[in-house]
């Protein structure tokens, strides 16, 4: 969602529209609004009006949301599509954690450091057992969502963290520092298990770091 979108325009381009083995991508969203489809909030929409729409991903292999159902239910629901993944052989379980493993996910960070649906304070950042939960008071409206739990975004291969712009540089600055002051922020806390967490910046989201 977000600028996420913007930042993989050019893969609807060449070369890469006809160099990237599409039929191999399988689409998931770490976090979403529970709003129709077609909804201005939806990031679904926003993703396949921005790029999905414009590449061959076979549909059946773009998973999103059942927006007909409440938060909670949407939450359970999807949670039940990735188990039905995993046990078709299509999405692998971490050893390390015995949670989904994705091959990449890609995150963004808010100004106030958090990431998916995670935020900071919330009593979601403890939960611990479930691969996908809800949140009907997400301090960032709209206020109901799902999002992927951090044990699931701890198992990934890799994470690409986009951060660009002024508005997130203190957040970057804390993320980013030596000195680990409580409270950590979500983003702070995403340390991978067994993978490869990888940033992506302009020069105005480390602006505030002393070696940039």
């Amino acid at each position: 969602g977000g600028t996420l979108i913007e930042t993989l325009r050019k893969l609807a381009e060449p070369p890469y529209l006809e160099t990237v083995q599409w039929s191999k991508w399988h689409v998931f969203w770490v976090d979403e609004r529970v709003v129709p489809k077609d909804h201005v909030d939806s990031n679904y929409k926003l993703a396949v009006d921005g790029l999905l729409s414009k590449v061959p991903i076979p549909t059946d292999q773009v998973y999103a949301i059942n927006d007909t159902l409440s938060a909670e239910g949407a939450a359970a629901d999807y949670e039940t599509v990735l188990k039905q993944l995993v046990k078709n052989g299509v999405l692998a379980m971490s050893t390390a954690t015995g949670f989904p493993r994705f091959d990449l996910m890609l995150l963004g960070m808010g100004p106030d450091g958090h990431l998916a649906s995670l935020f900071p304070g919330h009593p979601l950042l403890n939960e611990n057992q479930k691969w996908v939960t809800h949140i009907m008071d997400s301090p960032k409206p709209p206020p109901q969502r799902i999002t992927f739990t951090f044990p699931v975004i701890k198992s990934s291969a890799y994470v690409a963290m986009v951060v660009t712009g002024p508005g997130e540089a203190s957040a970057v600055k804390k993320v980013l520092s030596d000195d680990k002051t409580l409270p950590l922020l979500p983003t702070e806390m995403a340390i991978l298990q067994d993978g490869e967490f990888t940033w992506f910046t302009d020069k105005q989201a480390v602006s505030m770091l002393q070696n940039k």
